[in-house]
C-alpha cells in the first residue's frame, strides 16, 4: 500500500521522459538542448546584444558597490576567513571587556590566509592600526 496515489501512470510519455532524465547530465542534456534550438539571424543577434548589456550592467554594478559590499564579497561564507570574521563578529558582541576582545581578536585573526584575498592590504592595515591602539592605550 502507497500513502501517494501516481499522479500519472507508467505508460504516459512525459512522465517516461522525466524518469529517463532524472540522472542525466546536465551538461550533455544543456548541449543537447542546444542542438535543437534554431534562432533567425535577427533573433541570435538581439540575444547577443541583449547579453552584452546585462555583462555591462552587472560589471559596473559591481565595480560601483560600495566597500562593506566588495569587503562583504570578498569574504563571503565559503572561505575561512569569511567564516572567521563571522565567528568572531558574534563572539565579540559578547565579550563584555576590551582585553578579552583583544586576545580573541588576535588569536582569530592570526588563525587565518589573509595574503589569498584582494583586500589583504585594508586587512592588514586594519590590524596594524589596531595593534597601533592596543600600544597607544597601553594594552599590548
Amino acid at each position: 500500500m502507497t500513502i501517494f496515489e501516481p499522479i500519472t501512470s507508467d505508460s504516459d510519455p512525459l512522465r517516461i521522459a522525466i524518469d529517463e532524465a532524472w540522472l542525466v547530465d546536465e551538461t550533455t542534456c544543456v548541449n543537447a538542448l542546444l542542438q535543437q534550438i534554431k534562432f533567425s539571424e535577427d533573433a541570435q543577434q538581439r540575444i547577443d546584444a541583449l547579453a552584452r548589456r546585462l555583462v555591462i550592467a552587472v560589471r559596473e554594478k559591481s565595480q560601483a558597490q560600495g566597500s562593506i559590499d566588495a569587503f562583504m564579497q570578498e569574504y563571503d561564507l565559503s572561505s575561512q576567513e569569511g567564516v572567521v570574521l563571522m565567528c568572531l563578529a558574534e563572539a565579540l558582541l559578547r565579550i563584555p571587556d576590551d582585553e578579552t576582545a583583544d586576545r580573541l581578536i588576535q588569536d582569530k585573526l592570526g588563525s587565518a590566509d589573509w595574503g589569498s584575498h584582494l583586500w589583504r592590504s585594508a586587512v592588514c592595515e586594519c590590524i596594524d592600526m589596531g595593534a597601533d591602539a592596543d600600544r597607544a592605550y597601553g594594552r599590548a
